[in-house]
């Protein structure tokens, strides 16, 4: 994204998602997804393990609240909130775009605050692809990471966005280069992201070959970036042009099944378009091993970190019942439950 971006463009994004005028097209194709029902299961509801390994640390569930922030005023308190539920739900917490901090703007809460927040939780600081080849490398991730203690790196790809977004930058020439570089200099963990198109299985194979810690599908079916950057847009060349990507990308369930078959041995994480704990338990089914939310909770962070707590709570107990109404004691047993034929 140029320099020449507005102020107020990371208000504006917030404005439309929480409208729900950003929405994808396409569903995330958890609906075609159905577990078989076991009506006689052999366990007890309360004592199903939902804890998962990442990172090399272990989270209380499968959880990563995938953060998508506004403008400094609104985003440190929502940041505020995220953090603190990450680190009373025991789950993990990738922030907002570190770009505007790192370049001198205002941090937004994205400081040492946010890990006296949350000093147990799992924080992934976040920087795009895109600067790469302007001027971002090592020096800077570092200094993102740095900025709030964070345990490891989210590098995002949002080509798409560039692409609709009236200031975005599109010479992408090089970034791939220059992202296998960086997951080689870097001195720790590096997740790799797409932002609401979805991840082939070859890309997925070609990041992991790079070097990537764990790698995020984030499918079609949940924020559309291309109608966001529509709906901000002035001109109406620019808005018809990025309505022509409506349904642009591959759903999250479709991406999943791709990328677990292109890279048996990753760790996936599943987002775009998870609307609950069946959607989450579904994409676990389908090969992932964490599950992350944005704009699923974000009319709860606006509002209250007592919110996004109860938010996720729910979450995790639609899991649960999933869980139990199929026999699974853990998310390992719960990675092999039976489906029946996709519709």
């Amino acid at each position: 994204m140029s320099d020449a971006a507005p102020p107020d463009r990371k208000d504006q994004h917030l404005d439309v998602v929480l409208a729900g005028r950003g929405r994808h097209a396409r569903e995330a194709g958890f609906d075609r997804v159905h577990f078989v029902h076991e009506a006689l299961p052999d366990l007890d509801h309360d004592k199903i393990d939902l804890g998962a390994d990442f990172l090399g640390r272990r989270l209380k569930a499968p959880l990563l609240i995938s953060a998508m922030t506004g403008g400094p005023s609104r985003a440190e308190a929502i940041n505020a909130r995220l953090a603190e539920a990450a680190q009373h739900l025991g789950v993990a917490l990738a922030v907002g775009s570190q770009r505007a901090a790192i370049e001198g703007g205002a941090e937004a809460g994205l400081d040492r605050t946010l890990r006296r927040r949350a000093p147990d939780t799992v924080i992934l600081s976040n920087i795009g692809a895109a600067q790469l080849t302007r001027g971002f490398g090592p020096d800077e991730a570092r200094r993102a990471m740095d900025m709030i203690d964070a345990d490891a790196l989210v590098v995002h790809l949002n080509p798409l966005q560039e692409a609709c977004q009236p200031e975005g930058d599109r010479d992408w020439w090089g970034v791939g280069a220059a992202l296998e570089a960086l997951i080689l200099k870097l001195e720790a963990p590096v997740v790799v992201k797409e932002t609401g198109a979805g991840l082939s299985g070859r890309t997925a194979r070609r990041l992991i070959d790079m070097g990537a810690a764990a790698v995020d599908v984030a499918g079609a079916g949940g924020t559309n970036w291309a109608l966001v950057e529509g709906e901000r847009a002035s001109d109406p060349l620019d808005k018809a042009h990025a309505a022509a990507f409506s349904d642009w990308g591959a759903p999250t369930a479709q991406a999943l099944v791709d990328v677990r078959r292109a890279c048996p041995e990753a760790v996936i994480i599943g987002s775009g378009g998870v609307r609950d704990g069946v959607d989450a338990a579904k994409a676990i089914r389908l090969g992932a091993d964490l599950v992350g939310q944005a704009a699923g909770v974000l009319a709860a962070a606006a509002t209250s970190t007592e919110a996004v707590i109860a938010h996720f709570q729910q979450v995790m107990r639609q899991l649960r019942t999933v869980c139990f109404c199929t026999d699974s004691a853990n998310l390992a047993a719960l990675r092999r439950a039976p489906l029946r034929p996709f519709d």
